[in-house]
């Protein structure tokens, strides 16, 4: 079994933070539901301002009000306006990569969905697996590659 990107929320604003709150990450549910993510669901954390990296689980929030707060000890981790990126994932056969497509949503900083990502493995005409990321049903340029090109 391999760990594997389920679905993410890439840019999403931290709202606020509750210390006193049992634990978790509060979440919209319209942005869950959309990306894939559960109620209950661990997922893993990434602060883009300070780095810190945390795994706690989903609890869903008022719908529509784009809220994104960490509960608990959690709250330690972030501070308001602070950019999160937030992975659910699945543990699943190597050979299941090409069956699977995570929607990646991207956000401005009010949390307002910016864009729809799918990734997407799949193997060329030689059997070796490429990745592309997809919006619009369109491959998009991925940085790293068109630097090497």
């Amino acid at each position: 079994m391999k760990k594997f990107v389920a679905a993410k929320l890439h840019g999403i604003t931290v709202t606020g933070a509750d210390l006193e709150y049992h634990g978790s990450i509060t979440l919209d549910p319209d942005h869950c539901e959309m990306a894939g993510i559960l109620p209950m669901e661990f997922v893993d954390i990434w602060n883009k301002q300070s780095g810190a990296r945390i795994s706690t689980y989903v609890i869903y929030g008022n719908r529509g009000e784009r809220q994104c707060v960490l509960n608990g000890a959690a709250a330690r981790t972030c501070q308001k306006g602070d950019q999160l990126i937030i992975c659910s994932n699945d543990f699943l056969e190597a050979s299941a990569v090409t069956d699977i497509a995570p929607k990646v949503l991207t956000f401005t900083p009010a949390n307002e969905i910016d864009e729809i990502l799918t990734y997407c493995t799949q193997k060329d005409a030689q059997g070796r697996l490429t990745f592309d990321i997809i919006k619009d049903g369109q491959p998009q340029t991925i940085p790293y590659r068109a630097k090497m090109g």
